[in-house]
């Protein structure tokens, strides 16, 4: 793998550390804060990797996986997000992400994550060591719901058999820890 990583997110303060950390190891970093800099960036020199946050301001990190795959088709994306859900995991590595990863990470997980494994690579499945909680997984199925129902917090309450009030106050909590 060569050393070039591009860093997408819009969190200065984030984005200056994590680039900061991965140029100490050795990587020539790129970093951009939108998805405009950063297909702009990708498209000067296709990357070898690149971290990519899930919500960038207004928009979605999803959105730019296909096109960053299209410039660098060889490159290796990793998912970086705060509100992590097996929903947009799933949907991130559909659309060619590595791995996806709940911040905060450490900086270790995510260089591993570029480097290829060979289940991984022959498409072998290796289970969680340690299963999901009762919440965790009630978390993801209202956050699968909810995705299913485009955001819309009445129908998904109808779906879910909940008072639309019980399903606002599950979701104003922030995710369950697994």
């Amino acid at each position: 793998m060569t050393n070039s990583i591009l860093v997408i997110d819009d969190d200065a303060t984030f984005n200056a550390v994590l680039s900061r950390a991965l140029g100490r190891r050795g990587f020539d970093v790129i970093s951009a804060a939108d998805a405009a800099s950063a297909l702009l960036a990708a498209r000067a020199r296709a990357p070898a990797a690149v971290v990519l946050d899930l919500n960038l301001g207004s928009s979605s990190g999803l959105s730019l996986i296909r096109p960053l795959l299209d410039l660098a088709p060889g490159c290796r994306i990793v998912v970086l997000t705060g509100y992590a859900s097996i929903t947009t995991a799933v949907e991130a590595i559909k659309l060619g992400a590595m791995q996806y990863f709940a911040k905060p990470i450490e900086i270790e997980a995510i260089i591993a994550a570029f480097d290829p494994h060979p289940a991984i690579e022959a498409g072998v499945a290796v289970p969680p060591s340690d299963p999901l909680s009762v919440n965790r997984l009630e978390w993801e199925h209202i956050q699968r719901v909810l995705h299913e129902h485009d955001g819309n917090i009445s129908s998904t309450a109808r779906a879910l058999k909940m008072h639309r009030r019980t399903l606002q106050r599950k979701l104003a909590k922030r995710p369950m820890k697994a």
